[in-house]
């Protein structure tokens, strides 16, 4: 399944509506993922911080464990919504754990009012590969 404008728009949607639980009582910004997947199933996940900073989870790899947890493996899209002049990019963190599942996974960046497509690929072009 390869997304298009309709299944990108509800991605967006999606992250954006799961971004209003995000706990971020730190940063206080806020954002929202959601994975279309192969099979057509949407999994989405917010930011999760903790006072040791690195404990803290970006709504992307929340949205990605949770397809993971839920037995579905091949992700197709990946929406981030913020509610910001930017869109946010993927951290570094997130980047390589997009690309574990496919160097064409679709990256939609989104605000209000912009949008931005990117592949896993192209953000992230030498990711770190073991040999299988």
């Amino acid at each position: 399944m390869k997304p298009d404008d309709e299944h990108a728009r509800a991605l967006i949607e999606a992250a954006r509506q799961v971004r209003d639980h995000a706990y971020a009582p730190y940063s206080g910004f806020r954002v929202g993922a959601a994975v279309l997947t192969e099979a057509g199933n949407v999994h989405a996940g917010c930011n999760v911080e903790n006072a040791s900073y690195g404990a803290t989870i970006c709504a992307e790899r929340a949205a990605l464990f949770r397809m993971v947890a839920s037995g579905d493996a091949r992700p197709v899209a990946i929406a981030v919504f913020v509610d910001a002049a930017e869109p946010a990019m993927p951290c570094g963190m997130c980047r390589q754990v997009i690309s574990e599942f496919g160097r064409d996974v679709l990256v939609v960046t989104a605000t209000p009012d912009r949008v931005k497509h990117s592949t896993i690929a192209e953000l992230l072009p030498d990711a770190f590969v073991l040999p299988r």
